[in-house]
């Protein structure tokens, strides 16, 4: 019997070890799935884009919502809670968790907020569990033409998504002083225990179409653009991207995108055709379900 050298035994390791990890690799996208395969591929990258869109939408909100120096005070899980003072008399308070710690690097910009949930879980006016820190820096304050916010997560979680570390979220007002209008671009992987993920990159215009001349807390905003991503769910890891086809609307008071449609296209590898998905938020009611049609079949799909 011949025996194998070790720089040999080492090169014959090297490329089994290769061979396994393209062989797993190959069985994650498999270019043979079947039409019910494909149509929970479609199911899961519509489910990955919603998440990741409605997890990002709450983190603008609440980039902006920290205070009336970097932003505009009350958005987000900043949002303000009527509470009584008496007969016919109603404040509003500022609902953030006392859990929040909040460190700001003074008020001549550019400014740095850290926002520092903890490490065992902050509950949030929006019922969401919160860890870890998000740090932004503003060039100036967000209603102001110009100025912009770049973010940064810190071992960053919203319940059970991990936020990786080398996700950006950068806002830029685009707009002018008669018109609020941001470009929102945001490079994202979002984990979870069991080793699924999502990358999502997006590119969005979120554009101000309230009629009062002065912002406030019930403005009304337009949101265009698309983004495109990969998402693993168990042995399935397919690509995507998606178009909004009618645009959304989102304001500052409802936590949910409550109006517009997205198309959701996933390349089938196969014969290069495409697998449409056509992902409703609803008519503008403010509540947390949209509906996904993919090959005359519906689902419902839970905001988050």
């Amino acid at each position: 019997m011949k025996i194998l050298s070790s720089p040999a035994r080492l090169l014959t390791a090297i490329f089994l070890f290769a061979a396994f990890i393209i062989f797993s690799c190959k069985k994650e996208i498999s270019q043979t799935l079947s039409p019910q395969e494909e149509e929970q591929a479609n199911v899961n990258s519509t489910g990955s884009d919603a998440e990741a869109e409605s997890l990002f939408n709450g983190v603008f909100d609440d980039i902006m919502g920290v205070n009336n120096v970097v932003g505009l005070s009350g958005a987000g899980i900043f949002g303000r809670s009527a509470v009584s003072n008496g007969p016919g008399n109603v404040a509003r308070i500022d609902s953030a968790p006392p859990c929040l710690i909040i460190h700001s690097s003074g008020t001549t910009f550019p400014v740095t907020i850290t926002y520092d949930f903890g490490t065992t879980g902050c509950i949030c006016g929006d019922g969401h569990a919160r860890r870890g820190k998000i740090i932004t820096t503003y060039t100036n304050r967000l209603t102001i033409p110009g100025a912009s916010a770049t973010t940064q997560f810190e071992d960053f979680y919203n319940d059970s998504i991990h936020v990786e570390n080398t996700t950006t979220h950068v806002i830029t007002n685009t707009g002018s002083l008669d018109t609020l209008k941001y470009t929102v671009e945001v490079h994202a992987k979002l984990t979870r225990i069991n080793g699924n993920y999502s990358e999502w990159q997006s590119r969005k215009i979120i554009t101000r179409i309230s009629p009062n001349v002065i912002a406030s807390l019930q403005d009304y905003f337009r949101v265009e653009g698309s983004a495109s991503g990969r998402v693993k769910r168990n042995d399935l890891l397919v690509g995507w991207r998606s178009e909004i086809i009618e645009p959304l609307m989102k304001r500052f008071g409802c936590r949910w995108i409550s109006k517009g449609r997205v198309r959701i296209l996933r390349e089938t590898l196969s014969s290069g055709s495409q697998w449409t998905g056509i992902l409703d938020y609803g008519s503008g009611i403010c509540d947390n379900i949209a509906t996904l049609r993919v090959n005359n079949h519906d689902y419902n799909i839970t905001l988050h």
